[in-house]
């Protein structure tokens, strides 16, 4: 039975080192994340050690290693955010979640992480929540937030 690292593989063929970085992209935007195993299956296909994808991969911060959550949440921190108070919005999130950045809670339900900057520098601080943007986000939204993204999962 043919995979979705398998099928992706497919699509790119022999391909060549180049394809390194979209091959991964793709597989994670597919998958969710990149799993030991498509990292041996990308290394068996474009001739590389799971050691070189693996080292790549880590120095961006654009990839995962672990499944995130049902509700991923990503809570940007770049100098304009910060300097609008992203710092106290995470410790709001990680006091409602109880997970630490770049953990998935033990439903399964919540992930986040801390990003450099998401570009939205006049409107921050911003929070991603599964790819839908949240502006100028104030600490004491964050409570509610999470519960009506928790009732929305509960009730699907």
């Amino acid at each position: 039975m043919e995979t979705t690292v398998d099928h992706i593989l497919k699509k790119f063929g022999m391909g060549k080192k180049a394809d390194l970085i979209p091959l991964l992209q793709e597989i994670q935007d597919e998958v969710g994340f990149l799993s030991e195993d498509s990292i041996v299956s990308v290394g068996k296909q474009l001739g590389l050690s799971t050691t070189k994808i693996y080292g790549l991969a880590t120095f961006y911060d654009q990839f995962r290693f672990l499944p995130v959550g049902k509700i991923h949440l990503k809570v940007c921190n770049g100098t304009s955010c910060f300097m609008n108070g992203s710092a106290l919005l995470i410790k709001v999130i990680k006091d409602e979640i109880g997970i630490e950045p770049g953990q998935t809670s033990r439903d399964g339900i919540f992930s986040y992480e801390i990003v450099s900057c998401m570009g939205g520098c006049s409107n921050g601080p911003v929070i991603l929540v599964n790819n839908e943007y949240h502006t100028n986000i104030k600490s004491e939204q964050i409570p509610d937030l999470i519960k009506k993204l928790k009732f929305i999962i509960d009730n699907n």
